[in-house]
Order: structure tokens, then C-alpha cells, then sequence
């Protein structure tokens, strides 16, 4: 599936779902594969990009909200949320969707923006606490 997420000179400007912190994403190539770029101030983030699709998959099978839960990749992730799953070793790719040692969590604070941005989620944006659902 090809999404139009922009290009390292055009990227796509998100805003985290408390709306709080703005940042970009776009793809890329990196050994050989596609991947998202999500660049934080000057902190830059690789995700595999099969994570659109499988996130959203995964969403539609849980069928209701499913709270976002995000972390650093140091710190684990709450049960049951986005950013669990997107580290969990029953996911479709067998663990993390983060590409970047040391840089790898996250997901669930970086990668809900950019579905609800291309019409794949719905977001919610309040202060803390905040969920998603497949659209």
C-alpha cells in the first residue's frame, strides 16, 4: 500500500495528540526497505512503515478505542495499549515496529497523528490519557 506522506524536502508537519509538540514524517529508503522518518527537534526516528497497515488492522479487530500508552523504549510499555503492541513479540512483525536502538518506543505518541492524518484513525487530543480507534 503507498501512502503520501511527503519527502525529506516536503515532510508531513504532525502535532503529538495533546497537540503540544509539532513534528515531521516522511519516507524513505534504509537498507533497501521503505521506511517513516519522524524527526523530533533534532532526535530522528525510523519506524517500519507495515505499521500503518497492521495498526490499523489490529484496530479494526479490537473493534472500540485502545488507549495510545506511549513510552521510551527504556521504560515498558502499560498493557492493552498501542505502544505495548507495538513492541509485542505477537505483533506481525514479531516485535518492534521502532527501528532505531536505543530510539525504538514512542510509537504510540508518533505513529496515531500520521493515521489520523491520512484518514486511516481517529485521535483523540486531550491532555494525557489520550486513545485511538480504526476509521
Amino acid at each position: 500500500m503507498s501512502y503520501n506522506i511527503g519527502t525529506k524536502d516536503h515532510p508531513m508537519v504532525l502535532k503529538t495528540p495533546p497537540h503540544t509538540s509539532e513534528y515531521t514524517m516522511h519516507t524513505d529508503q534504509k537498507d533497501g526497505q521503505e521506511v517513516l522518518v519522524c524527526t523530533v527537534g533534532k532526535t530522528v526516528l525510523y519506524y517500519n512503515i507495515q505499521c500503518l497497515s497492521d495498526l490499523q488492522q489490529m484496530l479494526k479487530e479490537h473493534g472500540d478505542w485502545m488507549e495510545l500508552g506511549s513510552a521510551d523504549e527504556q521504560k515498558p510499555a502499560k498493557e492493552g495499549t498501542v505502544e505495548a503492541w507495538g513492541r509485542a513479540e505477537n505483533n506481525p512483525v514479531g516485535g518492534w515496529y521502532g527501528l532505531k536502538k536505543g530510539l525504538r518506543g514512542r510509537f504510540g505518541m508518533y505513529i496515531p497523528p500520521l493515521m489520523e492524518a491520512l484518514g486511516l484513525a481517529e485521535v483523540t487530543h486531550e491532555v494525557r490519557g489520550n486513545k485511538m480507534r480504526a476509521k
